[in-house]
């Protein structure tokens, strides 16, 4: 076995409904947990449909009405440079899927400025990391999230962290702009590689056919350079939750099923 696969999980749903059903209770139950110690939870948000399904069915979920999220913050890994409210936004996707169903205070919502607040890309990128830095965690200037979401592109991407583009080596900085993404809109924030994997969970949640090369070289030790998916590591955990089709390059040895 290569190295380095031992140190991650990869649990197979068949569809992506079954995905998304698996993945919301988990998230749900340790964001609670972690609550009910009395302790606040820093949980970082993707974008992608895989995503706003995920947050779908947790929106559905009755344990999300039980749980006091007054303790609980959300973030995002990365975010698009438009205006707020448009439909590009990651932060728009989550609200409209989830958080905007929550008993939740204004102030732990922490979406990054966009094009319209009357700032430019490098002031979004600065201000987000100045609010990040407001929660030290063990780990730096920003908080040690108890579950990180990532989507994969079939490129390998992650949040905003493109395969060969400079931000994904970039660790003396806790957000950057992108200005040439290789998918649209061009202009982008993004947590570099760091904050990231200050995370104590690192949850990676793909689905299709089309991710299945870029999950077998995740897991197969490639570069995080050229294939930043590689790269993510959770100090604690890091699972790929991942349907059938998204599968077809996973050792058997990796493989937990849900079903």
């Amino acid at each position: 076995m290569p190295e380095g696969w031992a140190e991650k999980r990869v649990i197979i749903s068949p569809d992506p409904v079954a995905l998304a059903e698996s993945v919301a209770p988990r998230f749900l139950r340790r964001v609670a947990a972690r609550v009910d110690e009395g302790k606040l939870a820093h949980v970082a948000l993707t974008g992608g449909w895989m995503a706003a399904a995920v947050l779908g069915a947790a929106a559905r979920a009755p344990r999300a009405q039980s749980i006091d999220w007054s303790r609980v913050h959300f973030w995002w890994c990365d975010e698009r440079f438009v205006p707020a409210g448009h439909a590009d936004r990651n932060d728009r996707q989550a609200r409209e899927a989830f958080l905007d169903g929550l008993d939740i205070p204004a102030e732990n919502i922490h979406a990054a400025l966009g094009s319209g607040d009357g700032v430019d890309l490098d002031a979004a990128a600065a201000a987000y990391a100045e609010d990040l830095a407001r929660f030290p965690g063990r780990e730096g200037a920003w908080p040690s999230f108890d579950v990180c979401f990532l989507g994969v592109g079939p490129d390998g991407h992650i949040a905003s962290l493109f395969p060969d583009h400079p931000e994904i080596q970039i660790t003396d900085r806790s957000v950057v702009p992108v200005r040439d993404a290789p998918k649209p809109p061009s202009e982008r924030i993004t947590m570099t590689r760091p904050v990231i994997n200050s995370s104590k969970r690192v949850w990676l949640v793909l689905a299709g056919p089309d991710k299945a090369a870029a999950l077998g070289l995740a897991l197969a030790g490639a570069s995080y350079a050229s294939v930043p998916a590689a790269g993510a590591k959770g100090r604690k955990r890091t699972t790929f939750f991942v349907d059938q089709a998204a599968a077809a390059q996973v050792p058997p040895d990796l493989i937990d099923r849900e079903y």
